[in-house]
């Protein structure tokens, strides 16, 4: 492998993630990344686990989506033990899915009819959260190699930073923009009733709490009818 173009490609990657402008914009140019610098490389997808169900983040393939809700199906897989489960496997690296049938038993041989090979599955974390397994896929056994989870680690890290700063970017601007909107329903209560900062505020946390929605929504309606609802 040439080590020095790979690192090119690294630092492009890296700035195309940077100047995506959504969560789900950096986290599909993760996945594509992926399957542009790991060789072998099939499909790849992001998987998060919810208790016991999963939910299938940027993939590139029908393929990852389907093995995913299988893996959901049958309670077992690897992406699945992955991503549920921090003391799980950081990396996981099977070359021939048709030898793992006593590790997995129902999803190994149904995974193998839909077309699955080989598989790498990485932890999607940083020092605080977190963020769930990005997964890699091969139709073809032995895809995958050392040199190909050496990269895909590498990856994987660029991914974990990308995917946290993304969605630490975009719940700022909705905190930004919802102290915009209660401030501006408080104006209007201010203006209407001839009250004070305080007790506009009040108004809109007791209209919350009676009709058991959430203040920012109230505000909403504050903006655009003119009153509480």
């Amino acid at each position: 492998m040439d080590w020095g173009h790979f690192a090119q490609q690294m630092a492009s990657m890296a700035r195309d993630l940077l100047a995506q402008e959504s969560v789900d914009a950096t986290l599909e140019r993760i996945t594509e990344s992926v399957t542009e610098l790991v060789d072998g490389c099939d499909a790849a997808g992001i998987l998060v686990v919810h208790d016991a169900k999963v939910e299938t983040i940027a993939p590139t393939h029908h393929l990852v989506t389907n093995s995913d809700l299988l893996q959901q199906r049958l309670s077992e897989g690897p992406c699945f033990d992955a991503a549920r489960s921090s003391q799980g496997e950081r990396v996981f690296r099977i070359s021939d899915l048709t030898g793992e049938h006593q590790r997995w038993p129902a999803y190994a041989p149904q995974a193998r009819a839909l077309g699955l090979g080989s598989m790498m599955g990485f932890l999607l974390f940083t020092e605080d959260e977190d963020l769930g397994a990005l997964n890699l896929y091969s139709h073809e056994p032995g895809a995958f190699t050392e040199t190909s989870e050496l990269v895909g680690r590498m990856l994987a890290s660029h991914a974990a930073v990308a995917f946290s700063s993304a969605r630490t970017h975009a719940q700022m601007e909705r905190a930004v923009a919802t102290r915009h909107v209660i401030g501006e329903a408080m104006g209007i209560l201010m203006g209407r009733h001839h009250v004070t900062e305080k007790k506009a505020f009040d108004m809109l946390r007791h209209s919350s709490q009676v009709n058991n929605v959430k203040l920012r929504e109230i505000a909403r309606r504050v903006c655009e009818e003119g009153s509480l609802p």
